[in-house]
């Protein structure tokens, strides 16, 4: 008897259960959602190349990009955005030497927080090139009454946790652009508020931080490249691939000896089946 009501109990749930998902997908049928702004008027990335792209890309094939990247990152992204998880003496990885990484550290604008030990009070000393970068504001409060109530995000990992990666980061550089009449005669009530910039590359179309890359010959480069916007904005997106996955090379290396061990493994393996019944009749 109880194992009677149990399914009629079960059959009763499992038929709410049709009837709920049969009304969702009526509705969504009869009753499509609406269109907005962000899906007709986003646009998906920009192609990007880069070398460190494919299973046999990597960073000594162009170290000078990065450190173009890094110099952008440095006289322009780092006003507000922080690299917390690389440590200055990680540059070594994209050529530079442990001189100009000491200098380097010493001369970052932002010191290392630190406590006086003869008063107990917070003070600050120089960056050694074993100190990660530091962080720009102390704190997410600080943040956001510098950037109109806005958190810059730290770009260590960035191009890890953004779809397309590199590709969306160059895209979202040189996407800055006006609202297009179109979107306005199609969404009156999407007008890009005050204090937000219209960029089609965003998910929402609207952020909060101003174009960043403004003109060429914003940064000039040390190894005479013409800094064009688009070039910049390629540079600095590379050497963001960089602080996200700087072992990438040794991750490709021992990817690739592990593939050829599988394979001359797989020969010997089928060597010895052929040795060992060779004598059988199949």
């Amino acid at each position: 008897m109880v194992r009677i009501i149990g399914g009629i109990i079960g059959l009763g749930f499992a038929l709410v259960l049709a009837i709920a998902l049969f009304g969702s997908v009526y509705g969504l049928v009869a009753e499509p959602a609406a269109p907005t702004a962000e899906h007709e008027f986003h646009l998906h990335p920009k192609e990007l190349h880069l070398a460190s792209d494919g299973p046999f890309g990597g960073y000594s094939k162009n170290t000078q990009q990065l450190q173009r990247g890094f110099q952008v990152y440095k006289e322009v992204c780092a006003a507000c955005h922080s690299l917390r998880l690389v440590a200055f003496r990680d540059l070594q990885g994209i050529g530079y030497n442990e001189a100009q990484v000491k200098a380097i550290a010493q001369q970052w604008a932002i010191q290392q927080p630190s406590v006086n030990p003869e008063t107990g009070e917070a003070a600050t000393r120089p960056n050694t090139p074993a100190d990660k970068f530091p962080l720009v504001f102390a704190n997410d409060v600080a943040a956001r009454a510098a950037n109109n109530n806005a958190i810059p995000p730290d770009l260590s990992l960035m191009t890890k946790a953004r779809h397309d990666g590199a590709a969306y980061i160059y895209s979202l550089l040189t996407g800055y652009r006006e609202q297009p009449a179109e979107l306005l005669k199609k969404f009156p009530d999407a007008k890009t508020p005050n204090g937000l910039h219209y960029n089609p590359y965003f998910a929402n179309l609207n952020l909060a931080m101003p174009p960043p890359l403004t003109t060429d010959g914003q940064v000039t480069y040390q190894d005479g490249t013409k800094a064009t916007v688009d070039q910049m904005a390629q540079d600095v997106a590379a050497f963001l691939v960089w602080t996200a996955e700087p072992k990438l090379e040794a991750r490709h290396t021992a990817g690739w000896a592990a593939v050829i061990f599988i394979a001359i493994f797989c020969f010997l393996a089928y060597g010895a089946y052929l040795s060992v019944w060779r004598g059988v009749k199949h």
